[in-house]
């Protein structure tokens, strides 16, 4: 009773979630890239595929709606601004990417302490537009509503924090940014949606990292330049898109035990994947990570091979050495960058770095066995 219900309620159709925003905007121009065929394979695929619960199904339906929205009010104001954006340079900028789950987002953390580099935080991504009253030097109300945001997400999934713990000034994720153009593997990390999956791979992501380039000139209008720090494990997807929007880019490739990663991914997409739908087959879910993993390995290491002359533009980054040492691991990647590492931000880095108990040093390479699964996946 509760799924027919909800179904009528909150039915995930595109045309219908455009026009909810439109009317709750008062606008009409989603502008560049288009959305209709991304957010029609989406929602299909959410529709068909997913096996939604009724709150799942109201908090995408909440999340679509407000993405559309945001994109309207961000097509807008980059209108007005175009010229500002244009010149508003991004040099340099340095992306983490690599197997989930190897570090990448405590690499990501540690280097955001740097004052002089640039993440965008999980506030200004959920909230990217000021709003008309907010007073400078007064704590952001954009900060205050995303911690709200995030409170009432951890009551829905009460083990969220011990597998990604996020807070308003966490540094966000690019697929995130990614999610208004509904080019972002962000769906699919939440959601079992394989023919979405399909359409991502098969498709082209550049306009996704051209909406992400334009994202970030806007939000360092209000701020002195500094050094970009981007991370996302699926960059992997997108690197002669990424390398051609961002030309000068830097690429840190982060690298852990493939069972390691195997386990930890596992645990996080039961905890996410539960937030919004039924509990689907685990052994079809150990396969599926699985693949997924081999996928995102051969693709990285097909594109580094294929592209000798771009090998001076990755940097690589063991995790065990990362947890044990992670300041002497971010030294060496500012030597690599011909960047000085400042007193400042090796005293904050190291705060950090004790503060983050969670992640642990080096230790036995767990079997298949260890993990509870088939040796079979093996050769999945």
């Amino acid at each position: 009773m509760g799924d027919v219900l909800s179904r009528k309620l909150w039915s995930l159709n595109g045309e219908a979630l455009s026009a909810a925003a439109r009317q709750r905007t008062g606008l009409m121009d989603f502008g560049d890239p288009p959305i209709e065929t991304a957010l029609s394979t989406l929602v299909n695929s959410l529709e068909l595929q997913a096996d939604l619960h009724p709150v799942g199904r109201f908090l995408m339906w909440i999340h679509l709606r407000g993405l559309l929205e945001t994109r309207l009010r961000l097509t807008q104001a980059w209108r007005e601004q175009f010229g500002a954006l244009d010149t508003s340079l991004i040099q340099r900028p340095v992306f983490i990417t690599g197997m989930p789950r190897s570090g990448s987002t405590f690499l990501h953390e540690l280097m955001a302490e740097d004052p002089e580099n640039r993440a965008p935080r999980a506030w200004e991504v959920m909230f990217p537009i000021p709003g008309d009253h907010d007073v400078q030097g007064q704590l952001d109300p954009r900060m205050r509503k995303a911690d709200a945001c995030l409170w009432w997400f951890r009551r829905l999934a009460p083990l969220a924090d011990s597998v990604y713990p996020m807070r308003a000034t966490t540094p966000h994720e690019c697929v995130a940014i990614h999610s208004y153009t509904m080019l972002s593997q962000e769906f699919a990390i939440t959601c079992r949606i394989p023919a979405y999956e399909a359409f991502l791979r098969e498709g082209n992501l550049g306009p996704a990292y051209a909406w992400q380039k334009r994202f970030l000139q806007y939000l360092q209008l209000s701020s002195p330049p500094r050094k970009w720090i981007l991370k996302s494990p699926e960059h992997v997807y997108g690197l002669p898109h990424l390398l051609t929007v961002f030309p000068d880019a830097v690429v840190i490739q982060t690298h852990r035990h493939p069972l390691e990663v195997l386990r930890s991914s596992l645990q996080l997409n039961e905890v996410l994947e539960g937030m919004f739908a039924y509990p689907g087959d685990r052994a079809q879910a150990e396969i599926r990570e699985a693949k997924s993993l081999r996928e995102s390995i051969e693709c990285i290491r097909s594109f580094r091979e294929t592209h000798p002359e771009l090998a001076g533009r990755f940097i690589d980054v063991n995790y065990d050495e990362l947890v044990s040492e992670p300041l002497e691991v971010v030294g060496r990647i500012y030597r690599r960058l011909n960047r000085q590492l400042t007193k400042t931000a090796s005293e904050r880095i190291q705060r950090l770095a004790a503060r983050r108990s969670r992640y642990k040093g080096p230790r036995g390479s767990p079997t298949l066995t260890d993990l509870g699964m088939d040796e079979s996946l093996s050769s999945a």
